[in-house]
């Protein structure tokens, strides 16, 4: 899924032409996700458009932050930037 968009459990589910409940087995196979950074798990929300859970450290927090730097999200205060100095 390209950097700034999203999907929900739901869009997925229906993508591997399963029926809606298995929205709910595409957020397991999430949760297990072992590279969150690399794989970009935490651009899939919850029905709505809700941030839903996130397994990384940090929890939904670290998936607001990764999502409001991506563009989405904007009602959401921007996180600190880190500093070299």
């Amino acid at each position: 899924m390209p950097w700034g968009t999203s999907k929900t459990y739901g869009e997925i589910a229906k993508e591997l032409n399963a029926p809606p409940q298995a929205a709910q087995n595409v957020g397991q196979a999430m949760a297990k996700n072992p590279l969150p950074l690399l794989i970009p798990c935490h651009r899939v929300l919850a029905a709505g458009g809700k941030p839903g859970g996130f397994s990384a450290e940090g929890g939904v927090k670290t998936k607001l932050q990764m999502l409001v730097l991506e563009g989405l999200f904007k009602d959401q205060p921007k996180p600190e930037q880190a500093s070299l100095f």
